[in-house]
């Protein structure tokens, strides 16, 4: 049975915003990834530097998206059905790369996100105040690092980068 809505490669639009992986989950869809690949002769190119070059590509397709709207524009991008669209198949393609990858190197993406949490629940306990409500950060810039990448003798631009997992960048001059 075809679908109006239904995709060259089988998928419908509901199926690419949630609304219908009828797979078992993760598996499933890693399933499909390899049957996909070994259809087209894929697998020699499918090494992990690959893999994760082009996760890396992928993922800064997805923040291209973002890259100059505001932060309120940001909150209200799913709203443009354009946008969203765009939106769900970089996600889509990030996750296929990520899948991929874990496939290549025999990792387990959910036992090792899993432990990763475990590990910075340890590292990095919940502070309470009160009635068991999360305290805030003391300075937002202690969840930041900064990346300057002016050269000597110009004008400093600082580029601020999140607290993610306990990861850190900085750079001292």
């Amino acid at each position: 049975m075809t679908n109006e809505n239904t995709r060259n490669d089988g998928v419908t639009d509901d199926d690419a915003t949630g609304g219908g992986v009828a797979d078992d989950g993760v598996a499933g869809l890693r399933r499909r990834l390899v049957a996909f690949a070994a259809a087209r002769d894929w697998q020699p190119y499918h090494t992990p530097k690959n893999l994760a070059a082009a996760l890396s590509v992928e993922a800064a397709e997805l923040l291209e998206i973002f890259q100059w709207l505001t932060p309120e524009q940001a909150e209200r991008v799913m709203e443009d059905p354009e946008s969203a669209h765009r939106v769900a198949d970089e996600v889509a393609d990030v996750l296929a790369y990520l899948l991929q990858f874990c496939d290549a190197l025999g990792i387990d993406p959910l036992a090792a996100l899993a432990a990763k949490i475990d590990r910075n629940e340890l590292r990095f306990p919940a502070k309470r105040r009160g009635g068991g409500a999360r305290r805030a950060p003391e300075s937002r810039s202690s969840l930041f690092g900064v990346i300057d990448f002016s050269p000597p003798g110009f004008l400093s631009t600082d580029f601020r980068i999140p607290l993610v997992f306990g990861l850190r960048l900085s750079h001292s001059g």
